[in-house]
């Protein structure tokens, strides 16, 4: 019985973690051989439409803030400076209660594109709620406003939405530190960015990058004000309905990433009880009726959030098969690897590739601390929804 627990464990793991980006990239090859086989033939099929677009839609910029007085004047110049038409193009903040100036430097802003919809403080979802359907756009983008969108962003976003079936977006965000170059979320970030690269190729990005994505204004649906991850539920939401969440990699928004370990922590373990807690807005992403977004849903999404249960068990299951040779070595590999991760929670190792190796296992283990953190406050409801900015590096 240990030995079936411990496989099971190990294989769910694996696939969540290796298998699943493999079968991903296998799908993308077979899709590759059969969209060729299709031009070879020379059938309508096997050529892509180039039709011209006859007019862009209106956009809406919508960012929720909460006391950015430190940034929004950058945030503002950069939203304008964005390569849109101007006609077809508005910035809207929804200040949640700020009470360090920003509103009154968003009003200060000569340009009419921007609006300001002020309210008081109720959580960034209460924002959304009442931004996101009086925007003037067909298109409604969403980012942060600590965020820095890359000038032709938008334009690529949005020409996505010429497929009728298309209803989100996600863009590309490229987290950096000023102070520490090879800081231990860049590995895993861009392993995430390449899993959601190939899940756009089927039309199935499971979550968005809060920092940039585009919705169809019309598909939002108004979510419980008690909603943790609205970058996640919103376009799990619009998966659900059976339109593609497409993954734009050439959209590029920059974002600063914290030296303040305890508060990162403090936010991932936000994000995993918000996790948690979506699972009862979404049910038909469980069914196998939903197709591949079911199968992305519970690969990339649900697994994870198991990982630190299945840990637990693979070690626990370990400790019952010693008799076997093959079995101490899995078990000394598991010690190997938490004792790697302690020393990168040290910092005992200096240079070199050892450290950047004990630092990703460090990083890897407090993800995983941060998801029973986080299961454990959706468990008592003690999770509130509204979030606190981010304190980041003084530039």
């Amino acid at each position: 019985m240990a030995e079936v627990f411990f496989w099971c464990a190990a294989l769910l793991l694996a696939h969540t973690y290796f298998l699943y980006p493999l079968s991903l990239f296998a799908l993308e090859g077979v899709a590759q051989v059969a969209q060729n086989l299709r031009a070879m033939r020379g059938g309508e099929a096997g050529r892509r439409a180039t039709r011209a677009r006859e007019s862009r839609p209106s956009v809406s910029l919508v960012v929720a803030a909460y006391n950015e007085a430190s940034c929004i004047e950058q945030k503002l110049e950069n939203s304008l400076a964005l390569a849109y038409p101007a006609d077809r193009f508005e910035v809207v903040i929804g200040s949640d209660g700020s009470s360090d100036g920003t509103d009154e430097k968003v009003r200060e802003c000569p340009d009419a594109r921007v609006r300001l919809s002020p309210a008081p403080r109720a959580g960034k979802t209460t924002v959304l709620n009442r931004c996101i359907p009086t925007a003037k756009g067909d298109i409604v983008v969403l980012s942060d406003a600590n965020t820095m969108i890359e000038p032709d962003a938008v334009e690529k976003l949005v020409r996505h939405f010429d497929d009728p079936e298309v209803g989100a977006v996600c863009g590309k965000l490229r987290l950096y530190n000023p102070t520490k170059q090879d800081y231990e979320e860049s590995a895993y970030w861009s392993y995430e960015s390449l899993i959601k690269l190939y899940e756009g190729r089927r039309g199935a990005v499971v979550g968005a990058n809060g920092g940039l994505y585009a919705i169809r204004r019309t598909l939002f649906t108004q979510l419980p004000p008690s909603t943790i991850v609205d970058d996640f539920v919103i376009p799990l939401r619009i998966l659900e309905k059976g339109y593609k969440v497409a993954y734009e990699e050439e959209a590029v928004a920059h974002e600063e990433t914290t030296e303040d370990y305890d508060k990162e922590f403090g936010r991932r373990a936000r994000i995993a009880a918000g996790n948690f807690q979506s699972l009862r807005m979404v049910p038909g992403l469980l069914l196998p009726t939903a197709g591949f977004p079911a199968f992305a849903f519970w690969s990339h999404k649900l697994l994870r959030w198991c990982a630190p249960a299945l840990m637990g068990i693979a070690l626990v299951a370990n400790l019952f098969l010693l008799d076997s040779l093959f079995y101490r070595f899995t078990l000394l590999g598991q010690a190997l690897f938490y004792a790697l991760a302690y020393l990168g929670k040290l910092g005992a190792l200096k240079r070199g590739t050892a450290k950047r190796v004990a630092s990703v296992a460090y990083y890897f283990v407090t993800m995983n601390l941060a998801i029973v953190v986080g299961f454990w406050r959706f468990l008592r409801n003690s999770q509130r929804a509204a979030w606190d900015r981010t304190a980041r590096a003084p530039s």
